[in-house]
């Protein structure tokens, strides 16, 4: 009786899925038409793959500087280095909400109240500064410099022009409103940059001063009161009671400085030459 033997046999392997597919759409978003349009051989090499990446890496690197610059941040002190527990009254808990962007990408507005020194810059340009990390153009400005800007331009065209900048940006921090008294063309142009950016991006806006008091900021302006509901539509509201937290660093510096010339020895007393 004979007896055959059967060898089993290994099953060729399953072939790759086709790489164009997936990448046809990166090639598009990277603008890269001459490899776009090439045969699915040549996009099936490894190095298109490499190609990629690399092109990828370099234009968000670039784009992360164009939008730290845009930001026009400046010096800031990390939300780290914020101190908890000198404030009477703060909601710690929504303020590190805020920092997941939640309220970017609903296009709502965030108000810091409180008095002078109390953290509200640095919580503003922290916000700005993580919204920046996370792929959102953003803008930090001081209240009086937006609106002296955009007062001083001298035709409609211009005026439109430079709106822009502060209405394009997905997020907006117009800092320390309520500090100077306004007439009522800055009111009507600050009415302008909330409007255009009414439910389309995100506002956050320092003020020192309750809305009730606004009409003391920009006085006789007729469009106060629909400023104000734009602003509080759709927005979280941030109250901070404290003292002014840079004059306890200052009276802290002095007090450092007492103490250092208390330590140092008094001068040797001068000693007459003898006659």
């Amino acid at each position: 009786m004979t007896t055959t033997t059967t060898k089993a046999t290994t099953p060729p392997p399953a072939a790759e899925p086709d790489a164009a597919p997936a990448l046809r759409p990166r090639l598009q978003a990277l603008r890269l038409y001459g490899l776009l349009s090439a045969p699915e051989s040549v996009l099936a090499e490894p190095w298109v793959e490499q190609l990629l990446a690399l092109e990828e890496r370099e234009r968000q690197r670039r784009s992360l500087e164009r939008r730290l610059r845009e930001a026009r941040l400046g010096a800031f002190k990390p939300l780290a280095d914020f101190d908890w527990h000198w404030p009477r009254r703060i909601d710690r808990a929504l303020i590190e909400e805020l920092f997941t962007l939640g309220f970017v990408d609903e296009a709502a507005n965030l108000i810091l109240l409180g008095p002078n020194g109390v953290g509200k810059t640095m919580i503003a340009k922290n916000l700005v500064h993580a919204a920046v990390l996370h792929g959102h153009t953003a803008r930090f400005v001081g209240a009086s410099d937006m609106l002296h800007e955009l007062a001083a331009q001298d035709s409609t065209r211009a005026l439109a022009q430079r709106l822009r900048r502060f209405t394009q940006p997905r997020l907006l921090a117009i800092d320390e409103i309520g500090y100077l008294r306004y007439d009522n063309r800055y009111a009507d142009l600050l009415f302008e940059v909330v409007t255009r950016r009414y439910l389309t991006g995100s506002i956050v806006l320092s003020t020192n001063k309750p809305f009730s008091e606004w009409a003391e900021v920009f006085s006789s302006a007729a469009c106060v009161v629909t400023l104000v509901d734009r602003l509080i539509h759709r927005s979280e509201l941030v109250s901070i009671e404290a003292e002014s937290y840079r004059l306890k660093e200052a009276k802290a510096r002095t007090a450092q400085r007492q103490r250092s010339r208390s330590k140092r020895p008094p001068p040797a007393a001068e000693h007459a030459p003898d006659a």
